[in-house]
């Protein structure tokens, strides 16, 4: 009994020190580069669990990535690890010990060779960057998974050996969440000197849906609360919204960011971050490269013009839908169906599982980019480079194709 009465006064004792440390948890600066309104990605697993194991699993996710045995793709087999250029020169992709080079060499002779540090992409290709102190490269060699092939890489000529192209601040601006900018810039003008502790890799949680520190202390204090707090809420956005928070790395390179595409959060008006008049062109879908405005080739489909669709109409940002064309055949046909007049004309004519495994192939065409092309160790000519379009119309050499494939009896 004496016990208990002196632990009582213990215990009230201790109280207020317990606040106290709890009050500085929550004050502590945040552990995240971007500041302390952010929580970090790994905040949202503990309340969006299936989500989250769901998410990282996607495109997005890894469209960059620290190099490492587990995510590299390429074939680094003699024979097949190397672009042989002209007059006796070749460049090589190395395995060194748990590293990964790639290597200059001239008649035999090493020339220069820089680690593989970071991977850009890797659902068709990956692109590999070097880091020199706080400068940032880009490497001569791509992986191009469709061609299992080592090939040059974007921006690099097919018959040179070169390792200081600098990797511009728009390129991280779509394919990571954040890096700080160092102030000075390069002998060549060029801003490619970062902090390298501040990147944070990939497309995150809050790349997307907003800094959520707030919205983190808010429902662990409230766990009982449904309702989101301190968040934006996509769903609830306009469509120009939703839109923008797509375009921002969807929507081409013809206008020019006046700050960076960093400090655009979901709910922005994307216009607000862009120079004034700085492309006046009118847009033409049909002329729109198929890589990296989706946004511009959808916004000239007569399907996004006559109805209320997003983005999100067709995509699951959360979920790894790659090649999963009977899953959008089907979002097609919600609209495009007998019910409301508007079905396939080539519908009667043909099997209901080859229409659905050919709606996209036919509507949505996977086509060459005028932007990217590629050489392989055995191909001189420039491969095309397949993206498939967002501009949904009717192609009629896909549909003489698909015709075809139904008159030769193999549906």
């Amino acid at each position: 009994m004496k016990q208990k009465k002196l632990l009582i006064p213990l215990l009230a004792a201790l109280l207020p020190a317990m606040v106290m440390l709890n009050n500085c948890r929550r004050k502590s600066p945040s552990a995240d580069p971007r500041g302390p309104a952010y929580a970090g990605a790994q905040s949202c697993e503990s309340c969006h669990k299936e989500v989250y194991n769901s998410y990282i699993h996607t495109a997005h996710y890894f469209t960059s990535h620290t190099v490492s045995r587990s995510s590299m793709h390429g074939n680094f087999s003699p024979g097949f690890n190397s672009l042989v250029l002209a007059g006796g020169r070749q460049i090589a992709a190395q395995r060194i010990h748990n590293d990964f080079y790639q290597v200059g060499y001239e008649d035999g002779r090493q020339t220069e060779a820089h680690q593989m540090d970071l991977a850009i992409g890797g659902v068709k290709a990956e692109t590999y960057l070097y880091w020199k102190n706080n400068q940032l490269f880009e490497l001569p060699l791509t992986w191009f998974n469709g061609l299992h092939s080592w090939v040059n890489s974007p921006g690099y000529a097919p018959d040179q050996i070169n390792f200081d192209r600098p990797v511009a601040m728009r390129c991280l601006e779509c394919h990571g969440s954040y890096i700080k900018q160092a102030e000075q810039l390069t002998l060549r003008g060029s801003l490619n000197s970062y902090d390298r502790k501040s990147l944070i890799a990939g497309i995150d949680c809050e790349r997307c849906h907003g800094p959520a520190a707030q919205h983190v202390v808010y429902h662990e204090d409230h766990p009982e609360e449904k309702q989101a707090h301190f968040i934006g809420v996509f769903s609830k956005m306009s469509r120009a919204r939703k839109l923008d928070a797509c375009a921002v790395c969807h929507g081409g390179n013809n206008e020019r960011f006046i700050t960076s595409a960093f400090n655009f959060k979901t709910g922005d008006t994307l216009a607000n971050f862009k120079e004034p008049g700085f492309d006046n062109t009118p847009a033409n879908a049909a002329t729109l490269d198929v890589h990296g405005n989706q946004n511009g080739l959808l916004a000239g489909s007569k399907c996004f013009l006559m109805s209320n669709m997003d983005c999100t109409t067709c995509h699951d940002t959360h979920v790894s839908q790659r090649n999963q064309v009977v899953l959008f055949a089907d979002k097609c046909m919600q609209c495009h169906n007998t019910a409301n007049h508007n079905n396939c004309k080539m519908a009667g004519g043909m099997d209901a599982g080859v229409m659905k495994s050919k709606c996209i192939d036919c509507h949505m065409p996977a086509m060459p980019s005028d932007q990217i092309g590629v050489q392989t160790a055995t191909q001189k000519k420039a491969l095309p480079y397949l993206v498939r379009t967002h501009r949904i119309a009717v192609y009629a050499d896909e549909a003489k194709k698909i015709l075809a494939f139904v008159r030769q009896g193999r549906h």
